[in-house]
């Protein structure tokens, strides 16, 4: 019982957090084309990025398709904390926030990465 609550609170969580910046990708809201627009990406990064987030949180919900979800939010992930390291800083126009999310997605998408192990790796021996 508590592990299924457990799995269902990082699904949850990572999809919310995915969610929730959609809004400012997809309205090109000024600090998101800022952002985009320092790394380079501005606007097919900052749509493309967008859409992946989107698919992934649809598929992280989806039980069956979890893993992928996770797998996605994880790469999504990985690139964001890379650019807030190498180019954006962590506090990227005063509010280290951004950098908070993607670290909290992050852990999120790594351990229902681990938990759902089994089913990639079977994915790949096939």
């Amino acid at each position: 019982m508590f592990y299924s609550i457990f799995i269902w609170f990082l699904r949850i969580v990572a999809a919310i957090i995915m969610l929730q910046t959609l809004y400012f990708k997809f309205t090109a809201e000024p600090t998101s084309v800022a952002l985009f627009t320092k790394i380079g990406m501005e606007p097919y990064g900052r749509v493309g990025t967008g859409v992946i987030e989107l698919i992934a949180s649809i598929l992280i919900l989806i039980p069956r398709y979890s893993w992928i979800g996770a797998g996605l939010g994880l790469a999504m992930m990985v690139g964001a904390i890379f650019f807030h390291l190498t180019k954006l800083g962590i506090n990227f126009g005063g509010d280290p926030s951004l950098f908070i999310l993607a670290l909290v997605t992050f852990i999120c998408c790594a351990i229902l990465m681990f938990i759902y192990r089994d089913k990639y790796f079977n994915v790949f021996k096939s």
